[in-house]
């Protein structure tokens, strides 16, 4: 697996904000418009963010590898939660939290800034604190194909 440093020229690394939606009282991550990129890259190049709403993304923490339901409220999309596989990202509430539990564990809370790198460009994502660095794994999710049998498998 090739493993990719969070601060390498190939990965973009975006700023985005905590915030509160809805009526959790959990930190949740503010995901930017595409329109409203250019002026969050802090290294890189990155022109879009290919995810929507209701899709799953994979979100490495801590270099660990998750996955995160992508949700929207008034305001955009958000990402509530990480979750260890896909199955638990669909049905949150069953798995343990894990973007919830890194990001009380680095005392961040909604107004606070985290980065978002796109270590694979719609396949797979980190986030990491400001001024750290990480590496990834960056690994290659199955083919569309393959993850869509998956996805009717699972129902």
């Amino acid at each position: 697996m090739p493993r990719v440093p969070s601060d390498d020229e190939g990965v973009a690394s975006i700023r985005v904000s905590l915030a509160r939606s809805g009526g959790t009282r959990r930190p949740c991550v503010r995901i930017p418009d595409d329109d409203d990129l250019s002026g969050r890259v802090e290294s890189g190049s990155c022109e879009s963010l290919s995810m929507a709403a209701g899709d799953v993304i994979r979100v490495a923490i801590d270099r660990e590898e998750y996955h995160a339901p992508v949700r929207s409220d008034g305001e955009g999309r958000v990402i509530r939660g990480a979750f260890d596989n896909r199955r638990l990202a669909r049905e949150p509430g069953e798995g343990e939290n894990r973007l919830a539990a890194w990001l009380d564990e680095n005392d961040r809370e909604p107004g606070d800034a985290i980065v978002l790198d796109v270590v694979v460009p719609d396949e797979l994502y980190g986030l990491r604190v400001p001024g750290e660095r990480t590496v990834y794994e960056a690994t290659r999710g199955p083919r569309s194909s393959l993850s869509d049998i998956a996805r009717d498998l699972d129902g």
